[in-house]
């Protein structure tokens, strides 16, 4: 066990694991940060997407030993009153069926619109491919994504 001190949704936060567990486990198991879900356990789903210095990592792949000094975003950290345009979107359009892949296709979207504020189609769905929905929501994720950058232009969330 080695202890690592993680820059958490801008707070220092301690967790004693192995050195190769995943951040995912990390963030769940030890520090009890649950929004980030586990998916497939190797990259290709997205549900475990957190951010890392700001760009959107799969957390079951990264070992919390490289973690470093990144600052780590979990969807906990995006906005604490769930009031980011994306999280407002999400519920004013009713984007997600189960539920279960909306934390990383949250958090990915967001890395998208800190780059693109007004997306393309092109761009949402270049940046989203990756990020799997088994309820299909697709249509209704790159609707969100619309309604959320309208929402963060007419200054009506939080960026």
């Amino acid at each position: 066990m080695s202890k690592y001190n993680l820059n958490i949704n801008g707070k220092p936060r301690a967790v004693e694991v192995e050195p190769d567990t995943p951040l995912l486990w990390a963030l769940r198991d030890a520090l009890g940060l649950v929004g980030t879900k586990y998916g497939c356990g190797v990259g290709q789903c997205g549900a475990c997407t957190v951010h890392l210095d700001g760009v959107p990592a799969r957390s079951c792949l990264t070992p919390v030993s490289s973690v470093g000094n990144k600052k780590i975003t979990t969807i906990e950290g995006l906005d604490p009153h769930a009031m980011h345009p994306l999280q407002q979107a999400w519920q004013e359009l009713d984007v997600p069926q189960c539920g279960y892949c909306q934390a990383g296709q949250i958090m990915t979207a967001s890395a998208l619109l800190k780059q693109h504020p007004q997306p393309t189609d092109a761009q949402i769905d270049s940046a989203m491919d990756g990020n799997l929905c088994r309820c299909a929501t697709y249509t209704r994720i790159r609707a969100g994504i619309h309604r959320a950058a309208e929402i963060a232009a007419n200054g009506k969330g939080k960026k």
